[in-house]
């Protein structure tokens, strides 16, 4: 397959892209205010998308869980097939990719010595993908509310009496527009299996990133994403800095908020999809 680097950009707009776990949900931010959003939520959109699309997972979330198997050492032991390769690294790792996309796209670390016969194998992906920063600093809005009702009486002395539970706190930005640069590398890409039909998996999924992503942190239409995708035509024609630099991304006041001002590179061929 052919080199390709890409970026992925989302607006986000009243609405929480990524909370930190940490940080009561708050959405991240680095020391100089600029939004971030985790690589690793960034990955789970492109899995939930490449779920969709009906390709064979390992890590799933557990909403998505149809067999009963709510962990990746269980979803690993239900292929009866890995059982014979146990202390086979090489034969263990190439059915581990042959059978999820996931693993032969982001690579994967197996730790299950039972399963296995090693204390650890380590796959490689071939996508590489960044967190994603703001092209400026964002606005973090604290909102107070109250529920019309207790999450429970058990403590109250009378059914009717409110309690700490009615009062709740909600952290938004007011805007931002973040940008994550990626790669997929086609020397790990001969070593995982991952094919050009899978970048054209994972170039669909990334332009659909948002789709079935709504909850009551990310409204409906609250994000939009666009994919810039820059597959080169023969070889590496370009570093993956030169080629994201490329691009020419920069903020604007008025919407999408930003612009795209590409600089071709002789060699490579540029897509760019919006959802908007």
């Amino acid at each position: 397959m052919n080199k390709v680097d890409f970026a992925i950009i989302i607006t986000a707009e009243k609405c929480n892209p990524n909370g930190d776990a940490l940080a009561p949900n708050i959405p991240r931010q680095d020391i100089n205010g600029y939004g971030e959003i985790s690589d690793v939520c960034l990955k789970r959109k492109i899995r939930d998308r490449l779920f969709e699309m009906g390709e064979s997972i390992l890590v799933v979330k557990n909403d998505d869980v149809t067999d009963d198997l709510y962990s990746v050492k269980d979803r690993v032991r239900a292929v009866k097939e890995l059982k014979a390769l146990k202390n086979d690294r090489e034969g263990y790792k190439r059915l581990c990719c042959e059978t999820w996309i996931d693993v032969r796209a982001f690579g994967q670390v197996f730790p299950f010595k039972d399963l296995t016969g090693f204390s650890s194998i380590p796959v490689r992906g071939p996508v590489s993908l960044g967190i994603a920063t703001s092209l400026k600093p964002v606005d973090i809005v604290t909102m107070n509310f109250t529920k019309s009702t207790n999450l429970t009486t058990d403590n109250l002395s009378a059914p009717e009496e409110k309690d700490s539970t009615t009062r709740q706190v909600k952290y938004i930005i007011d805007r931002g527009v973040y940008v994550a640069y990626g790669s997929i590398s086609p020397h790990l890409a001969s070593l995982t299996g991952f094919t050009a039909d899978d970048a054209v998996k994972m170039k669909s999924a990334m332009s659909r990133l948002l789709e079935n992503d709504e909850s009551s942190a990310r409204p409906s239409g609250s994000m939009t994403s666009t994919l810039i995708w820059a597959e080169h035509r023969h070889g590496t024609v370009a570093s993956p800095a030169k080629v994201h630099r490329s691009f020419g991304i920069r903020s604007e006041e008025q919407y999408p908020y930003y612009k795209i001002d590409i600089k071709p590179i002789e060699g490579i061929d540029y897509d760019i999809i919006s959802d908007f």
